[in-house]
């Protein structure tokens, strides 16, 4: 059995609660940013030297604002009801699926700005973004958060305390860790991202970014079929998966994409 998750306030700084949530996502940001930058400059050396550390503002800024708003967006009538809530970022509440949106469009103007061309900035981005997954994923760990169903088992599971579990398993005490299986999940793709960025980044840029789109969708959906705290279904369907499908067919296609267009110019 997984301990239960500690209080999820780490400490208090003049009397204002630092959460573990936050503290997690931090070190998965702060590290995400500082090996992409590090594996750009590896597999670019021809380009312009740290340019994912000089713009990590705008990308973390962007990121964040837009798995917030996904977020609120995916929950609106709780969010419409208790819109102060929006700015309350401590209590979690970030949806990776709105974070890579605001991710590509900030890597779009990085690109625009700088004439870097955009794929070679998306897949040092893309293949740390798996790792920072796999620790943010620990931030749903100290929230009670982002668990499945339960489990018969006394052997396995993580305790859910009775204020965070879904009223309809409120006399369960054990659940899936789906936290847990996605977060490494995410570190096997982000061990494969890396070796696909350096051993064909440089001749098939952007193939590492249509890989964790393709290799993330899949790991969601399958993830996303055991949760039980999906935020929003349409039909019988979790958005999350209809998303991930979206994604994967992205993914897929774009990685046909770039070994077609490759083989094409080698004609």
């Amino acid at each position: 059995m997984i301990l239960p998750a500690p209080n999820d306030v780490a400490f208090y700084l003049l009397s204002v609660p630092v959460y573990w949530y936050g503290i997690v996502m931090a070190i998965a940001i702060f590290i995400a940013i500082c090996l992409a930058n590090h594996f750009f400059n590896k597999v670019n050396p021809h380009l312009k030297k740290d340019i994912i550390i000089e713009y990590s503002p705008l990308i973390i800024l962007m990121g964040i604002f837009c798995a917030r708003l996904y977020f609120c967006v995916l929950n609106f009538n709780y969010y419409f009801s208790n819109p102060i809530e929006i700015l309350d970022f401590r209590q979690g509440g970030l949806s990776i699926h709105g974070a890579i949106i605001g991710g590509i469009a900030a890597m779009y103007i990085i690109s625009h700005k700088t004439k870097v061309p955009l794929m070679n900035i998306t897949d040092a981005l893309a293949c740390t973004t798996a790792l920072g997954q796999a620790i943010g994923r620990w931030g749903n760990y100290f929230n009670s958060e982002a668990y499945g169903f339960p489990v018969k088992s006394q052997n396995w599971g993580v305790f859910i305390p009775y204020g965070k579990r879904i009223c309809e398993f409120s006399n369960f005490s054990l659940f899936h860790p789906t936290f847990l299986y996605e977060s490494i999940l995410d570190f096997s793709a982000f061990l494969i991202l890396v070796f696909l960025l350096f051993k064909f980044g440089k001749k098939y840029t952007g193939i590492t970014f249509f890989s964790y789109l393709t290799l993330y969708s899949i790991i969601r959906y399958f993830v996303e079929k055991i949760r039980v705290d999906s935020a929003l279904n349409i039909g019988t369907l979790p958005i999350a998966q209809i998303v991930s499908i979206l994604l994967l067919f992205i993914g897929i296609s774009g990685i046909l994409f770039v070994i077609y267009t490759k083989r094409k110019d080698r004609v």
